[in-house]
């Protein structure tokens, strides 16, 4: 089965990251703070060739001057239009009382596989040595890496002590042959936002690896729910070992996950039991928590996503 990774650098990554900044923003100054507030926040963001458009619907106070100040930190663009607008009051009101799911949408869980933890831990490796734009693909048979700013040697190289360092000398990099291996096939490249532009959440494959849905992970708050249901979708399948579904509609108080088959959990956490039905209110609180344990931030996260 084949898997493509992209790098944090990649323009689309960038766009991830500012709008994950933004979300950080929104939490860490609303009432309660990052881990108590619930602000309610949706970002989009394109960037390109010195240019950059940002669109808000938030219920929190966000001046264009954060927004602005946020793009030139992650990506340097300078010249960037910002729209701030509040959230439609008629989904702010489903949000009244206890949470309610905001919108209809399906979510998948899929055990992580050692292919695609190995590939993520190449691209992280690549984007510590060059910083700059890059994406991978992994098959059984094939690695494809494209890596700007650097030559052939020295990206070899980098995969050559990827494989003596980090223990994958006996897995599917590792007993790879130098012709099974392509490196920037068209020849060295420069890659970055002078040469292509990026915008929020097209990198879904990348982020969610087998359990792509319809929604993204990137510029949004946990009380959507193609985010927060994501999550667990995702914690779920790696707790049983199995795949993990759930469809929701707009209003719903909770949600039921469909556990595709029993594998090793821990059963003070998880009920022996097919199905797991949780309300909306600790589904956020669990995908909270993996997100403050795991990353620190919806920047990071939104480095990697959940194949991270």
């Amino acid at each position: 089965m084949a898997f493509e990774k992209v790098s944090a650098y990649h323009p689309d990554k960038i766009a991830d990251r500012i709008a994950g900044s933004l979300v950080d923003h929104c939490y860490t100054h609303a009432a309660g703070g990052w881990l108590k507030s619930n602000p309610r926040v949706a970002v989009e963001t394109l960037i390109g060739h010195s240019e950059g458009l940002v669109i808000i619907e938030t219920s929190e106070p966000l001046r264009v001057q954060d927004v602005s100040d946020t793009v030139r930190r992650i990506s340097g663009i300078r010249h960037c239009t910002v729209r701030i607008v509040p959230q439609d009051p008629h989904l702010a009101r489903n949000q009244e009382g206890s949470p309610h799911v905001g919108d209809n949408g399906i979510a998948k869980g899929m055990p992580v596989t050692p292919e695609q933890r190995e590939l993520t831990a190449l691209i992280r490796t690549l984007d510590e040595n060059f910083h700059s734009d890059a994406k991978a693909v992994l098959t059984p048979d094939r690695l494809i890496v494209c890596q700007s700013n650097a030559s052939y040697d020295e990206v070899f190289q980098c995969i050559q002590e990827f494989v003596r360092h980090n223990g994958y000398g006996k897995t599917i990099i590792g007993g790879m042959t130098p012709a099974q291996i392509t490196i920037n096939p068209l020849g060295p490249w420069t890659g970055g936002l002078d040469a292509d532009s990026g915008a929020t959440n097209r990198k879904l494959g990348s982020d969610m690896g087998d359990a792509v849905t319809g929604g993204g992970l990137a510029g949004k708050d946990l009380s959507k729910a193609d985010v927060s249901c994501q999550i667990v979708a995702h914690m779920l399948a790696q707790q049983y070992h199995t795949e993990v579904r759930a469809a929701y509609a707009i209003g719903d108080e909770q949600v039921t996950y469909h556990i595709g088959g029993h594998g090793e959990h821990q059963p003070d956490t998880l009920p022996d039991a097919p199905d797991l039905t949780l309300p909306f209110a600790d589904i956020i609180e669990r995908a909270r928590l993996y997100v403050h344990t795991q990353f620190g931030s919806f920047e990071k996260f939104a480095e990697y996503g959940l194949i991270a």
